[in-house]
């Protein structure tokens, strides 16, 4: 086998533990790459000693009989920061429902937002305008011009697009799921 070629195959390993997760077996490797066992084995130990070599905050182990890459022990700290971080950032289903609302109704107002929800949604507009998700962006001229609300750049940001155009039609919105942000 040429030098090119196994290189290919071996990124490929590599490709395929990265995406899996919770690890691969040799067998599954064989699977994916189609490739014969003992060559998956040469491979998995060639990946191994390369991250052993590297010395850096991952490496791949064998775990049950799959094979993972797993984090480094004196990572654990930063790693659990990050979570918890992380954690703080994801948005509630309450929050996810109102966001919606707003995205495809803005500009919108409160009372707007509380009429289709049916409950209180003061707080998690506080919420989603804390996280800079929304913002007031002008006054509905009807008595007592309640502040409208809309999206924002960081809107964009988070869910990873470039403009509100793409977005799926609101009529495809209730098969989205929600627990995917």
């Amino acid at each position: 086998m040429e030098n090119n070629d196994y290189q290919k195959l071996k990124s490929s390993v590599e490709s395929l533990l990265f995406v899996s997760g919770e690890g691969l077996s040799l067998k599954d490797i064989c699977l994916g790459v189609s490739i014969e066992m003992e060559l998956v084995e040469t491979i998995i130990n060639s990946l191994i000693d390369d991250y052993h070599e590297r010395d850096g905050g991952i490496f791949i182990k064998e775990v049950n009989g799959k094979y993972q890459f797993i984090t480094r022990p004196d990572s654990s700290e930063v790693i659990q920061k990050y979570l918890q971080i992380k954690k703080k950032n994801t948005l509630s289903k309450s929050m996810m429902e109102t966001l919606a609302i707003i995205t495809y109704k803005q500009p919108i107002t409160l009372h707007e937002i509380d009429e289709i929800r049916g409950i209180s949604s003061r707080s998690i507009i506080s919420g989603l305008s804390n996280r800079k998700l929304i913002k007031i962006n002008g006054q509905k001229n009807i008595p007592g011009k309640p502040s409208t609300y809309g999206t924002t750049k960081e809107f964009l940001e988070y869910f990873g697009i470039n403009s509100l155009k793409e977005l799926p039609p609101p009529k495809d919105i209730k098969t989205l799921n929600f627990d995917e942000f």
